[in-house]
């Protein structure tokens, strides 16, 4: 079984990542705050007496999208957990009018995006924001979830041998390589939608394969096309299963 990342978007795999990109806009208004989290800024939601923290991790929209702050506010009450939503696009993420204005969505560039954001450039960043978390703020248990562009990086965190979460949980991941499945040396949860040309059919059947035989237990939740409260609340069960002190 072969599998490649491109290292520009072709048309392609642009075509499936505008397919993909359209949302929806929750009611509600985010209860965090705003702080530093070494040269990121970040979005915080939950009581800093916590000792346990969960990294998340965003997707095309970005830290200030109301939807990833609600998310994290449910994390932080249900959880129990201190939740640090950073910048990793150094203050872009495609507007909200996005979600609803394809005409705006079709002028979005796409390979100008990828190319400043792509792994090379915010892998490092990610895993010194988890370093900052583990070791500085001294969070006993760390777990990472990733949204869409954050779950190739939730997967390099749980990375054998790095040390830096506890476990991880991802949906809908995109970019994700079955090298940084072999790789993962944490308990993972895969939240995936039934219809993913991202998550393709084949790597979700590689990944279904893959963790159990990894022996780092897992989790798999698929969700239909109007269940992402389903999924919030399997990504709620997780985390307080894995990061029970």
């Amino acid at each position: 079984m072969q599998f490649s990342m491109p290292v520009s978007l072709d048309c392609k795999a642009e075509r499936k990542i505008r397919a993909n990109i359209a949302s929806f806009a929750w009611n509600g208004t985010p209860q965090g705050h705003e702080e530093k989290l070494g040269k990121h800024n970040a979005y915080v939601a939950g009581s800093a007496d916590s000792d346990v923290a969960i990294l998340f991790l965003h997707d095309i929209f970005g830290w200030k999208f109301t939807n990833n702050r609600l998310l994290a506010d449910h994390f932080a009450k249900e959880v129990g957990a201190t939740v640090y939503l950073p910048d990793f696009f150094d203050g872009e993420e495609v507007d909200e009018d996005t979600i609803t204005t394809p005409e705006k969505q079709a002028k979005f560039d796409f390979a100008g995006w990828f190319g400043r954001n792509n792994k090379d450039i915010r892998g490092p960043e990610v895993f010194e924001v988890a370093r900052i978390l583990k070791q500085e703020l001294g969070f006993k248990k760390v777990g990472a979830i990733g949204y869409c562009w954050g779950g190739w990086a939730a997967f390099r965190l749980g990375a054998k041998g790095r040390n830096l979460v506890d476990c991880i949980s991802v949906a809908h991941p995109t970019f994700l390589l079955p090298e940084e499945i072999d790789a993962v040396g944490v308990p993972v949860q895969i939240i995936a939608p039934e219809t993913d040309m991202m998550f393709t059919p084949k790597l979700k059947a590689y990944a279904n394969q893959k963790i159990p035989e990894l022996g780092v237990g897992g989790g798999w939740n698929q969700t239909e096309k109007n269940g992402l409260e389903r999924a919030k609340n399997a990504a709620v069960t997780w985390f307080a299963t894995c990061l029970k002190l």
